[in-house]
């Protein structure tokens, strides 16, 4: 059959959302004509082309909201706009390397009201400084043209269309959203953007002509722009079939029960999606009975009913081909810098390859996390030259070198093995990942990985509290986070703390405790970036499944018709979480930069909190023993 994979807007405009790339080899290989497209990045360049753009200023000066900040920037000058978002663009897809120094010294772009955080151009160059360290022209030209092009956003959120966004379009819409309701009636009144990617989606159809669309929908900011296509598809080929899966199907829409979704998609399929799609191809042709799908939900008699063969068995991680990148327009993605953080430079560096060393987590223990879910639950790595020898194939393909792992956890064992393959072979990349803190990442294995291209690490330090890292069953400690982190970074290697607050049970007292463990580990030089998320209950966690062994009390929910994910909850034993959210997010930012490292970190709050118990020397004692 004739086959289009797509990923629907929006996900992230700097390299591909991996999923299409793991199906279309597997699909050929089966003898399918398969062709993959990244509708995000192909809507956003249409957007910013130089029609769309007329349109949007035309629009813009229509609007009911001439008065909101960034449509008053657009509005100044439209016809600059119009000349200098192409300029931006082109300068952050690696185009215009020229124009670094003009863009880095701020007199050339219009600037809007995205600019006021960092002062006239005159104070900019020390603020960049002093944020960017020694990162150069280069990187402040990419902040400054990111700047651009989120003002140039804000004036679509602004005037056309609240819900737009670099990468979480009309993300409220979808995210735990338990009926369909919210997101038909954005389907019915479509925005300009939607008009506009309806317009895409049928150029897509003329160009491609298949008979299935397969769209991988990763998060909850891809589900509206996959109805908008999916709604023009069906006008256009009433025949045609579209199927979804992906992350967010996988994670959110285990209780889908709505037939009317169903009026625009013709099955959704669960977990991984080779053996589901291979099926229900060989059943839109005729070959294989309903009976034998695997883990594919249809409309039937008006009703949803799921279809799943026993007999039927997904392919073995270590059995599929090397993903393709064949059809996507690597060059043209875009490298934005709109937060001033290491680690985030890293992750919106454009045209990186992206792998999995390992299906699932090799730990699956922690009580936030998916661990029931067959993405997390099943553990299957491949051997370290079968990883190598992806990317040795995909340095063919892409050309690029640099490759981020996107493993739930990469295991230390196979990194070991991958590292001393990528040197046995003298191969030159760089390469970063996801980790835990385990204690086998011995400072000789940090400098192992090193020597073979690994510039940077990330990892869950959560709570920063051993007595909270113990009910997490996060299996390991402040003391050994402190070692393993140290041992990186004193191999060179970048580490990242992702950072959480809000646990079940979690006191006041805890907070400013684990801020005080995250001021120390940057003190030492064990980490060099940290970002705090706000926790979350989830439905497939067993803090989701047991709240009362964790202390906390679901509220009610209304019943779920379309999407559950995110759980309300009760926490009578812990603290207003909230109020903390400004003062841990402007420490870190600090830290990050080496500012108020010595400052008592009750500094960072407008409000009395209580002072820190943990001693000052813990982590220097932790990084002694």
């Amino acid at each position: 059959m004739r086959v289009l994979l797509v990923t629907p807007p929006m996900t992230q405009l700097n390299t591909p959302y991996p999923a299409t790339t793991y199906l279309l080899p597997v699909l050929r290989a089966a003898g399918h004509t398969v062709a993959q497209v990244d509708v995000s990045l192909t809507w956003f360049l249409r957007l910013s082309g130089d029609a769309a753009l007329g349109e949007i200023t035309g629009a813009l000066e229509r609007c009911q909201a001439k008065g909101a900040p960034a449509v008053a920037h657009v509005l100044r000058d439209p016809e600059r706009i119009r000349r200098e978002i192409p300029l931006a663009v082109r300068y952050l897809q690696g185009r215009e390397p020229g124009l670094a120094s003009r863009i880095a010294r701020r007199d050339l772009f219009l600037e809007g009201p995205r600019f006021q955080n960092i002062g006239p151009p005159g104070q900019a160059d020390e603020y960049l400084d002093w944020a960017f360290g020694a990162m150069g022209v280069a990187d402040r030209a990419r902040y400054v043209a990111s700047l651009v092009l989120e003002d140039f956003v804000a004036a679509i959120r602004e005037g056309l269309d609240p819900r737009f966004d670099f990468a979480r379009y009309a993300e409220s819409l979808a995210a735990s959203e338990p009926t369909l309701d919210p997101l038909f009636a954005a389907l019915a009144a479509p925005s300009l953007p939607q008009r506009i990617l309806t317009e895409l989606t049928s150029e897509l159809l003329e160009a491609h002509r298949p008979e299935v669309v397969g769209m991988s929908l990763p998060f909850p900011g891809n589900v509206l722009g996959a109805l908008t296509m999916a709604k023009q598809l069906k006008a256009l080929q009433p025949a045609l079939k579209v199927v979804w899966g992906g992350g967010y199907v996988n994670t959110e829409l285990r209780e889908l029960d709505d037939p009317r979704l169903f009026d625009l998609v013709d099955a959704v399929t669960y977990d991984d999606g080779e053996q589901p799609l291979l099926s229900l191809l060989e059943y839109f042709a005729g070959e294989r009975p309903e009976e034998a799908l695997l883990r594919t939900k249809l409309r039937r008699a008006g009703k949803v009913v799921e279809r799943s063969s026993a007999e039927v068995r997904d392919l073995a991680f270590g059995d599929l081909p090397a993903p393709s990148y064949e059809g996507l327009r690597f060059d043209d993605y875009l490298s934005i810098l709109a937060v001033l953080n290491p680690m985030h430079r890293l992750w919106s560096e454009r045209g990186q390859n992206k792998l999995t060393i390992a299906h699932g987590c090799y730990w699956k223990q922690c009580s936030f996390c998916d661990i029931t879910l067959d993405y997390i639950s099943r553990y299957d790595a491949l051997k370290g030259a079968a990883v190598v020898d992806r990317m040795e194939a995909l340095i063919q393909e892409t050309g690029s070198r640099l490759f981020h792992f996107v493993d739930e956890a990469a295991p230390p064992k196979v990194l070991k093995s991958v590292a001393e393959e990528i040197l046995r072979r003298n191969l030159a990349v760089s390469w970063w990942g996801n980790i835990r803190f385990e204690k086998s990442f011995s400072p000789e294995l940090c400098t192992l990985l090193r020597r073979s291209g690994c510039i940077a690490v990330t990892g869950g330090l959560e709570v920063a509290s051993n007595r909270l890292l113990e009910r997490m069953k996060k299996g390991v400690t402040v003391e050994q986070v402190a070692r393993v982190s140290k041992a990186m970074n004193e191999a060179g290697i970048l580490v990242h703390a992702y950072l959480m607050y809000g646990f079940p049970t979690e006191t006041a007292q805890e907070t400013i405790d684990s801020l005080e463990v995250v001021r120390q580990l940057f003190v030492h030089g064990c980490i060099d970036s940290g970002y705090w998320h706000r926790f979350a209950a989830t439905v497939h966690a067993p803090i989701g499944q047991h709240p009362e062994e964790y202390g906390i009390e679901l509220l009610p929910m209304p019943p779920v018709h379309f999407a559950q994910n995110d759980l309300d909850f009760v926490d009578p034993t812990g603290a207003d979480h909230e109020t903390f959210t400004e003062g841990l997010n402007k420490a870190v930012f600090n830290y990050m930069h080496g500012i108020g490292m010595e400052e008592d970190v009750r500094a960072w709050f407008d409000f009395e909190v209580p002072k820190s118990k943990v001693a000052k020397g813990f982590i220097k004692r932790a990084l002694e023993a």
